[in-house]
């Protein structure tokens, strides 16, 4: 007599049963931040070289079939992406047509924190030639940078990018970006303005506190804007 087997529900049976591509497509389909081929394998108990071929696997399956997501490796971890085809119809459903971006100012203050990290708050107001208070607030609330520890000879704040930084900007790491440092000014080029006293940065004070001079004007405050 033949022993008859009946397969359990998906739900019912363990993770390590499951059938992979469509396990990794479930979890992909609900993470808030780029997921690592390591987590993925500890939490479907497979080994990580199986999780990345099938993640590649799956990433040139839907682009053959032309589907209107992808998927994508972007700062260190695995995540599905709009396809950049179909922009202008996510846009509309989105932002209702309304673009929300980040300032010139915030825009320029990024950058050099991103060629230049890690780096000091005066040194980035002595490159772009105004005080950032402002807008290193707004870039720290939204995420894009972080603090990096202190300068050893003035104990200042250091701040870097952030992995959401390198997530928005479609970015696999830092060496990605385009090579634009060399247009920057050297730190020995703006060590003399840096050493004329710009104000420490504190996230806690208001933007424009009394007494507080601004070396060469005041920047736009970037409270509004978003990447």
């Amino acid at each position: 007599m033949s022993e008859e087997t009946t397969e359990l529900p998906a739900g019912l049976r363990g993770v390590a049963d499951l059938d992979l591509k469509p396990a990794l497509e479930a979890m992909l389909m609900v993470v808030d931040e780029p997921a690592t081929e390591e987590r993925l394998a500890k939490l479907l108990e497979r080994p990580r070289r199986k999780i990345a071929d099938a993640l590649r696997e799956l990433a040139d399956e839907y682009a053959v079939q032309g589907r209107g997501f992808e998927l994508r490796f972007v700062a260190g971890g695995w995540r599905f992406y709009t396809r950049a085809e179909y922009a202008a119809a996510v846009e509309r459903l989105v932002l209702d047509g309304q673009t929300a971006r980040l300032t010139q100012a915030a825009l320029e203050t990024l950058a050099v924190v991103a060629y230049r990290q890690p780096v000091s708050r005066s040194r980035v107001s002595a490159v772009r030639g105004v005080n950032c208070d402002g807008v290193m607030r707004t870039l720290l609330q939204r995420g894009l940078v972080e603090e990096a520890g202190t300068e050893p000879e003035t104990g200042a704040i250091l701040y870097r990018t952030t992995n959401y930084f390198l997530e928005r900007m479609g970015l696999r790491g830092l060496d990605e970006l385009p090579e634009l440092a060399p247009f920057l000014p050297e730190a020995e080029a703006i060590e003399a303005e840096t050493q004329e006293g710009v104000p420490s940065f504190d996230p806690d004070a208001p933007d424009d506190g009394p007494g507080v001079p601004a070396p060469r004007g005041t920047d736009d405050v970037d409270d509004q804007t978003e990447l």
